[in-house]
């Protein structure tokens, strides 16, 4: 059974950094894209940033410049490095990969870690 374990969340003050993993585990044939949404309560889940296979990362508008994601093809792991963290980062990070497995070619996602930016 395949699966996407995230870790890493917890609080940290404005400004602070965290850094989330996320680690694709079972028998996998193949993973494309891999990415980070996040969802804040009362809001929908929206994309964070995503990155290729071949290391082509894409971010949304409001976290370019201050996020990073960055993957381990070999350990079938994503990173998100958060920097200059802002009260409104404050969501849940879920993991998400394109993968195509004995089922055929399927997005799978985490269980989703608690990220707060708080003073």
């Amino acid at each position: 059974q395949v699966q996407l374990v995230e870790s890493g969340g917890g609080l940290v003050q404005p400004g602070g950094s965290l850094r989330l993993s996320c680690q694709a585990s079972g028998i996998i044939f193949v993973i494309y894209t891999m990415g980070w949404y996040r969802q804040a309560p009362g809001e929908q889940r929206e994309l964070v940033a995503t990155i290729t296979s071949g290391g082509t990362a894409n971010y949304a508008d409001h976290v370019n410049g201050r996020f990073t994601i960055s993957r381990v093809n070999a350990e079938s792991t994503v990173y998100l490095q958060m920097n200059s963290l802002k009260p409104e980062d404050t969501a849940v990070y879920y993991c998400n990969a394109e993968i195509r497995d004995r089922l055929g070619r399927r997005g799978v996602w985490g269980q989703g870690t608690q990220a707060t930016v708080s003073s």
